[in-house]
Formats: C-alpha cells, structure tokens, sequence
C-alpha cells in the first residue's frame, strides 16, 4: 500500500476503535446517553434527520457561508499580507496589532451585526470572515518572509522584474504557509458560524444541533455534529487539491 492509502486506514481504524471504546463506556453505563449519544444510535439519528429535511439544505448552507467567508478571507487576507512582506515598515507596526485581534472573541460582537445587518446570512458570513482574514494576513506575511533570499537572489541575477520575481520564486515558495493560513481561516469561520447558526437559532447545521439540543433528542444532535465534520473534511480535501495544483510536488 502507499503510504496515503496506509495513513487513511491507520486514521479509519482509530475511529472504529474510539466508537466501539465510548459504545462500551455507555453500555456499562459508565457515562449516560443523555449525555453522549452511542454510536450505534448514530445510523438510525442520521435516518430521521435525513427524513425530516435536516440533512441536505443545512449542509449546503453551512458549506456556502464557509466557502463565501473564507473566499472574502483570502481575498483580502492574501493582498494584505503580501503588501506587509513588501512594506517591512508596515509589517513590523501592524503585525503585533494584527496578532492580538487574532485572540478576541468576535463572536461576542454578535448583538452589533444583528444590528448592522439583521437576522440574515450576511451576518454569520461577516462573522466567520473577521474570524478567518486574521490568519490569512499573518500567514502569508510570514511565508513571504520564509521565502529564502538566495532564490530571490537567483532571481534577480537572470534581471527577472520584480513582479516576474514575485510571480516565478516568491509566491510559489510561499503557497504551502498561505494554505496554512487558509486552512486555519476555515477551521476559524467555520467555528464562528457554526457557533453563530447555534446563538441566533438560523442557517444551516448548527441551527439544526440547536434545535436537537432544545428537543432533548441527543443523537440527533451528535449526528448533526459529525455532519459539520464532514463540512470541515470537504474543505479540507479541497485546499489540499488547490494546493497541489498550484505548487506540483
């Protein structure tokens, strides 16, 4: 086997023995399903979520802000940081002010944007873009910085133009800690809106853990989170895809 395909066995094997290790603690009654749902009771949730409507256009919906938050995140993110790597004046006054934005909880801001945009999508987008942009900015700072000086050097010895440089050596060098800092971006929004969905009771899947929460229906709720797993998961695979494709190995 490859050493892909034995990673994701490896990875498969420890899921089923995580399940079977808390399907065994809830059986003995170690810990109460009231409070973690067994995992054979997941199959049968995911069944009546399905039938209820819980499934498809929740998922969409959380997948489409994510995608839309963490779109605006890199399109402004990338610029920003880049302009810091190119302006090191900029960046060395900019980037602790950056950084400790980084560790506030935007999300409690959330009574301002209902406010400023109403109980809409545009709220939970903006609310996991603010979260996603920060490491986006700091990331590709950083990769650009990263981007050893002796292919630069190389670069401008063939009398290649800056922006050829930048183009041809810098950006790609750089694209593995600028996918770092997408990957972070995603992780980031995705958490906001989720939490967002859940605080406002509107959206996708985290509308629909609140609303299993409050019926008290535990695998159901547990079954809604494995599908915003799966959100993350999807995303995840297709940075990977992006980033190969932009930077072959």
């Amino acid at each position: 086997m490859s050493r892909r395909t034995r990673a994701a066995v490896a990875g498969l094997i420890g899921v089923a023995a995580a399940a079977l290790a808390v399907e065994a603690v809830v059986r003995l009654g170690w810990i109460s399903p009231l409070i973690i749902a067994p995992p054979s009771s997941l199959p049968g949730a995911f069944g009546k979520l399905w039938v209820e409507g819980f499934v498809v256009q929740p998922f969409a919906l959380t997948i489409g802000q994510a995608f839309a938050a963490t779109s605006a995140a890199a399109l402004a993110g990338i610029p920003c940081g880049y302009l810091l790597w190119r302006r090191p004046t900029l960046g060395t006054a900019y980037e602790p002010w950056i950084g400790a934005a980084f560790a506030a909880p935007t999300i409690l801001l959330f009574p301002l944007f209902l406010v400023l945009f109403g109980r809409t999508y545009a709220t939970t987008i903006f609310v996991g873009f603010l979260a996603a942009v920060i490491p986006v900015v700091l990331k590709t700072r950083e990769a650009f910085l990263g981007v050893p000086r002796v292919l630069l050097d190389v670069g401008r010895s063939l009398r290649l133009s800056e922006a050829a440089l930048v183009r041809r050596i810098a950006f790609p060098a750089a694209v593995p800690g600028i996918f770092t800092g997408l990957r972070l971006a995603l992780i980031y929004a995705l958490v906001n809106i989720i939490g967002m969905e859940f605080l406002i009771d509107f959206g996708g899947l985290g509308r629909i853990v609140s609303e299993m929460y409050f019926r008290y229906e535990i695998p159901g709720m547990y079954a809604a989170i494995f599908l915003i797993v799966a959100v993350s998961w999807t995303f995840l695979a297709a940075l990977a895809r992006l980033e190969t494709w932009l930077r072959p190995r």
